[in-house]
């Protein structure tokens, strides 16, 4: 018999302690970017971000990743959209060589050119 909910954590921004990874798996308080970003911008101060492995029988979609951003003022939020996570992950890349581990993120929500009508997730530097 396969397990109904797994979440394993498969990516982070620093080594997390024991405890950090328990508590990051439960994105459950975690604030949805796409309901925060539907009307406006916001502007994240980044402190940490985990890539979370999740395998859930009840999902249409099997598995998947959810992307959990920690603000430095203890906020956590979270997205599945690829869109934000390949910018943001361009980002982190980049600031890295020049040992930059803490930023402004800004997040906001853009018309898709592939389907009239709808918009993706996606973020800049602030």
């Amino acid at each position: 018999m396969s397990e109904r909910y797994s979440a394993k954590i498969i990516d982070s921004s620093r080594p997390l302690s024991v405890e950090e990874r328990i508590k990051f798996k439960d994105i459950g308080d975690a604030i949805k970017l796409d309901d925060v970003c539907e009307e406006s911008p916001i502007i994240i101060p980044v402190e940490d971000y985990v890539v979370i492995s999740v395998h859930n029988e009840k999902s249409d979609t099997k598995d998947y990743e959810k992307y959990l951003i920690l603000s430095s003022d203890g906020e956590k939020y979270v997205t599945g959209s690829q869109s934000f996570w390949s910018n943001f992950k361009d980002f982190v890349e980049e600031l890295s060589t020049e040992g930059i581990t803490k930023f402004n993120l800004k997040v906001y929500k853009r018309d898709s050119a592939n389907y009239k009508g709808k918009k993706f997730l996606t973020c800049s530097l602030a």
